[in-house]
């Protein structure tokens, strides 16, 4: 059976690693904007099986094929936090941020040649209360810049997570246990 993992990241190559011994790397290049109207977990459905299809639909022979994509978003009362254009654009994502709870979803699709399996973790992740001083010294680090959100739960910006309600591996970028389970189901593992 041939894995590969819709995505360049290495936090989800990381992740996958822990389940799958043996698969590849290859980068979807898809839109990424948000559709009108759309919530956030149907936002986050629709990259994953769009970044899993890209790459499955490209294979010549699929038959013993599975292609993994996966996106991570960033929620505050409903609004969607993507990457930070810039150091204003980070301070306000991170000061909406500070001292409150906010949700980060996940979605996977899982693709063969027989079934697509998508499915999307939610978990609440509550922050300390952060002033201008503390982001600007974050961004310096040049961590928040390509993250959802404008932080990194397993870098710097894990200082800033009082608690967590749910998957750490999701936040990170990949549910592994659920993961685990659909692999499973689909006679993958």
């Amino acid at each position: 059976m041939k894995i590969i993992l819709a995505s360049q990241s290495p936090r989800r190559k990381e992740l996958l690693g822990h389940i799958v011994a043996h698969f590849e790397q290859q980068s979807a290049d898809i839109d990424e904007s948000v559709l009108p109207d759309e919530s956030p977990q149907a936002y986050v459905e629709r990259l994953a099986q769009q970044k899993a299809a890209a790459i499955f639909n490209k294979i010549v022979s699929p038959q013993n094929t599975v292609v993994i994509g996966s996106d991570t978003t960033v929620v505050k009362d409903g609004r969607i936090m993507g990457k930070p254009e810039d150091l204003a654009d980070c301070q306000s994502m991170l000061m909406s941020l500070s001292g409150t709870t906010h949700q980060v979803l996940t979605a996977f699709s899982v693709i063969t040649k027989a079934k697509t399996v998508t499915k999307t973790v939610i978990t609440d992740v509550e922050f300390v209360t952060l002033n201008e001083s503390k982001i600007n010294k974050y961004w310096q680090t040049n961590e928040p810049q390509d993250k959802a959100g404008a932080y990194a739960i397993q870098g710097i910006g894990g200082k800033f997570v009082k608690s967590i309600n749910g998957s750490v591996s999701a936040v990170v970028g990949l549910p592994m246990a659920e993961l685990e389970a659909v692999l499973e189901e689909l006679d993958v593992l």
